[in-house]
């Protein structure tokens, strides 16, 4: 039996904003239990042919989504405009209406379009803001204990009565013209109610407010989103468990004390004690889970929802990105998300068309006849043919399609009935005392869409209010004061930047610079030395390697890195091979401690082969602050890297000597070190781990003091998978469950197969790092005694390898261990 402070239900972004709330402003110990092997709810994404990969639910944002998620993702995440006309109606009888990207355009639109029923247009939304307030007054107060709620409902729908008329009936009231109303309804897809049911407030609040300034797509997709989320919850030292099914909310006494869980990979059963219950699940499984019957409420719809990726861009047909809606009985909403994320390699088009899942009732279970299939392969085609009707030669360009139905949402989502929005959108809702974040079990709240409203953003408000309930005053307060004024995380920058320029330096090195996604300044500085980790697309998951900086840290539009083609390294097979200009990458950083420090006395520089790249980056920042020395050793037969950068420089600065090695010209030897080590006052040595391990030893031996040396390894893309295999063979040549590693007066465990760094981060003790991948040498550890297998990049010399140094992030123990930091 474990103990928390709350348990979070789900880990759609409802949830995941209320564990956020709870952990950082009620400072407590928080659970998140996803029964899905993945987490982020509807914002992840799934990937099929090794390379289209699909939004679940996040298909585009309003263009004004901050401040939630910029308070989730702690200001990380980027966002990419849709086109300025950024939805098109097709209409019956093919008139299309294009909807631009500003709220008084379109209303313009409308009255230039409908000129006999402008002064209609005007007073119509002008009831658009007060049904707004309505819509959310009555949210808010459904976060208040009962009695206020039932005191506070019915004032709210006689102060704003169109808040709780149906969307048919309110625009029945202003418009004579069926062409106009069908405009102003037909994007009801958005919240899941159809205008004859559906509360005007929803309307309002959705189609004709959260994106009534266009939209936006997040850069690289809406994984993104829910990653960065997962990151800062993390740092936050909420735990964040997949794969577990809760079966049962535990109740004491009229309270909550705990939820009843499965594991779903393993079939065990154990039960979590807490307090606190935050059910991001919905109010039907949310009460079902109670056990208790829930009031009657409307049925909701569900969806089909195709995914089909495609031989080439849409903008073949013309498109440019926008949303299409196809406004007829069954109607489509056509989405293309993947022109409107730099970072999406392949193309792909969703297309969804809302249901009744009691027309799937007949194929429920685990056996689906083949009549179920029948029905998806003539979907599909139905699909695709009308997509074909209006993009001529479409459908020729579809090369995969899979179709998604109320019962894949049932299973995956875990939904009532596949419903994809929640509770529906109607007056009935509003009036419900059941629909909110509250719950008849004190300590037991809802999150997410039913706690708010329809759609991604408004489930992370559901978030917020569930948390609001849980909340004391005073952090409440905090919360909202913090989400109104979000302040970046302290760690180092992430984000996408766009590959602007490729520039093949040799045969086998390319220059590939990379700027801000908007042309402008870069989002972060740098010191010459650092490194950037890039994540790279070339598989389903992304690797990530790290490649030093070679530009100089007064740009500030742009920064370069140069990467050498290993003939087995899938990074950089895919940054010479397949990489485009105009393709978003992630990029973290700066990162390292292989930094420059203006200083007195020559500044001794040494590179081995692209060990340089760093180097280079040095000699810029430093030119002109006193004698430079860069000795460069290059293998027979290779080009030497940036002789036409390095020329420059010393033609401009008459202080930078440039001493070239390798390809018959010697190598970096005692002889070729001892005229520059006399009046060097600190070193900086980048290289291959042999190069760097007989050059430490040389200056050594030469009587430079070590602490004056800056080492930097180049480390391959496959010295993370040799590490990994190793690991992998300690732990199955093991023959206890974990060794003993004693720092000090202390000691921590570590279990077989892990590295000393490692553990110790898992252990909170404090240890000197930075890379994790043995490139910078910062977390530099004495194993006193015990054995232990490494890799250590020739960051050390032969003497400093005899008194046992090693790199903590490389090293993994295979009995007990005493380590040392001096």
């Amino acid at each position: 039996m474990e103990q928390f402070d709350a348990v979070v239900i789900g880990s759609g972004i409802g949830g995941l904003a209320a564990a956020r709330a709870l952990a950082q402003f009620g400072h407590a110990r928080v659970l998140v239990l996803e029964q899905h092997y993945t987490l982020g709810g509807m914002t992840h994404e799934f990937s099929r042919d090794g390379r289209y990969e699909f939004p679940t639910g996040m298909h585009y944002l309003g263009a004004g989504s901050a401040p939630f998620l910029d308070f989730l993702t702690d200001g990380k995440a980027q966002f990419a405009p849709l086109p300025d006309e950024f939805e098109v109606l097709h209409l019956a009888g093919g008139e299309e209406f294009p909807i631009p990207a500003s709220g008084d355009r379109f209303r313009a639109r409308l009255k230039e379009q409908f000129p006999d029923e402008a002064d209609a247009v005007d007073r119509f939304f002008a009831t658009v803001g007060p049904a707004r307030t309505g819509l959310a007054a009555r949210n808010v107060l459904s976060s208040f204990p009962a009695v206020v709620r039932r005191l506070g409902f019915p004032i709210v729908e006689r102060l704003y009565p169109a808040t709780y008329r149906t969307l048919h009936d309110q625009l029945a009231r202003h418009f004579r013209d069926p062409r106009l109303r069908a405009v102003l309804a037909a994007r009801w897809q958005l919240y899941g109610t159809p205008p004859e049911a559906a509360a005007f407030g929803y309307h309002a609040s959705i189609p004709l407010t959260y994106y009534s300034d266009g939209g936006t797509h997040p850069v690289g997709g809406p994984k993104a989103i829910s990653g960065l989320i997962l990151e800062s919850l993390e740092r936050r030292g909420v735990l964040l468990r997949p794969r577990q099914q809760v079966h049962r909310i535990l109740v004491e006494r009229g309270r909550a004390a705990g939820v009843e869980v499965e594991d779903r990979a393993t079939g065990q059963r154990y039960e979590v004690r807490a307090p606190t219950v935050v059910s991001g699940v919905g109010v039907r499984n949310t009460y079902a889970l109670l056990g208790r019957e829930l009031p009657e409420l409307p049925a909701e719809m569900s969806t089909l929802m195709l995914f089909a990726g495609l031989t080439k861009s849409p903008a073949a047909f013309g498109i440019r990105g926008e949303n299409h809606w196809f406004v007829e009985d069954d109607s489509l909403y056509v989405s293309f998300a993947s022109l409107n994320d730099p970072a999406a390699r392949f193309h792909t088009v969703e297309v969804l068309q809302l249901v009744d899942p009691s027309h799937f009732d007949a194929w429920r279970g685990a056996d689906r006849p083949e009549e179920y299939r029948a029905f998806k392969d003539a979907t599909i085609d139905r699909i695709v043919r009308r997509l074909d009707e209006h993009w001529r030669g479409f459908a020729d360009n579809v090369a995969f399609t899979e179709l998604a139905t109320p019962l894949t949402f049932e299973t995956y989502q875990r939904s009532a009935r596949g419903a994809f929005y929640g509770l529906s959108a109607t007056p009935q809702r509003l009036r419900s005392d059941v629909a909110g974040c509250r719950t008849p079990v004190k300590g037991v709240v809802v999150a997410g869409q039913d706690a708010w409203n329809a759609g991604v953003l408004a489930a992370a408000a559901g978030g917020f209010m569930a948390a609001n309930a849980v909340l004391k005053p005073r952090q409440v307060q905090a919360m909202w004061q913090a989400i109104r004024a979000p302040q970046p995380a302290s760690t180092p920058w992430s984000g996408y930047l766009r590959v602007s320029r490729i520039e093949s330096l040799t045969p086998t090195v390319r220059r590939i610079r990379l700027a801000p996604l908007d042309g402008d300044t870069l989002p972060f500085s740098f010191t010459a030395g650092q490194y950037v980790t890039v994540g790279l697309p070339v598989a389903v998951e992304p690797i990530e390697r790290s490649y030093s900086i070679c530009s100089d840290p007064a740009e500030r539009s742009f920064v370069e890195i140069a990467v050498k083609h290993e003939p087995q390294g899938l990074g950089s097979t895919f940054l010479h091979e397949e990489v485009e200009t105009g393709q978003a990458l992630r990029v973290t950083g700066p990162l390292g401690e292989f930094t420059y420090e203006p200083g007195p006395g020559t500044l001794l520089l040494i590179a081995g082969g692209i060990g340089i790249t760093p180097l280079l980056s040095v000699v810029r920042a430093a030119a002109g602050s006193g004698p430079i020395v860069l000795l460069a050793s290059f293998r027979a037969g290779e080009r030497h890297l940036f002789e036409d950068d390095l020329a420059a420089l010393r033609a401009r600065v008459p202080d930078v000597q440039v001493v070239l090695y390798g390809g018959g010209h010697g190598r970096i030897d005692r002889r070729a070190l001892q005229p520059h080590v006399r009046d060097a006052s600190r070193v900086h040595l980048c290289g291959p781990p042999s190069m760097m391990q007989d050059v430490l030893g040389l200056l050594t031996t030469l009587g430079v003091p070590r602490d004056a040396i800056r080492t930097e390894a180049f480390v391959s893309g496959h010295s993370t998978q040799t590490r990994r295999e190793r690991a992998h063979a300690i732990e199955l040549a093991a023959t206890v469950a974990e060794f003993t590693i004693t720092d000090g007066d202390g000691a921590f465990p570590c279990r077989p197969g892990e590295t000393i760094l490692g553990v110790a981060n898992a252990a909170h003790v404090p240890f000197s790092q930075s890379c994790g991948e043995g490139a910078c040498g910062t977390c530099r550890v004495r194993v006193l005694s015990g054995h232990c297998e490494t890799d250590t990049r020739g960051m050390f010399s032969t003497d400093e390898l005899d008194a046992g140094w090693r790199l903590a992030c490389q090293t993994l123990p295979t009995e007990d261990v005493r380590i040392g930091r001096s």
